[in-house]
Parts: structure tokens; sequence; C-alpha cells
């Protein structure tokens, strides 16, 4: 499975109605969005060390 950042999300499109689940895998953040989260103060240690070894993968 892939690793998620943060659980899914529904969000209802308000014009349409229709509602899209949103997905957090550390594979489709960008890296400035990976880094923020290293650098964030409530960021756990765990998730951390999940988002550098994405970053090292990705040769960033």
């Amino acid at each position: 499975m892939a690793i998620k950042l943060r659980p899914s999300a529904v969000v209802k499109d308000r014009a349409t109605g229709k509602t899209k689940t949103e997905h957090y895998y550390l594979k489709s953040m960008t890296v400035q969005e990976l880094n923020d989260y290293i650098e964030s103060s409530s960021a756990k240690k765990k998730v951390i060390q999940k988002c550098k070894n994405e970053l090292i993968r990705r040769k960033v």
C-alpha cells in the first residue's frame, strides 16, 4: 500500500453537488509540501522519517 500523509478527505463541489475523494499520498505531494511538513512543529517523528525517505527516493 502507498504511504499517506493524512487520511483521505471527501470534498463536495458546491456548484455541481458531486463529491470527490482527495487522497494525500506521499508520492503525490510536492517537494515543497514535504519540506514544509518536516519543518512544522506539530509533525510526528514517524511521519517525518517517511517524508525524508520519500525525498531520498526522489533523489532531492
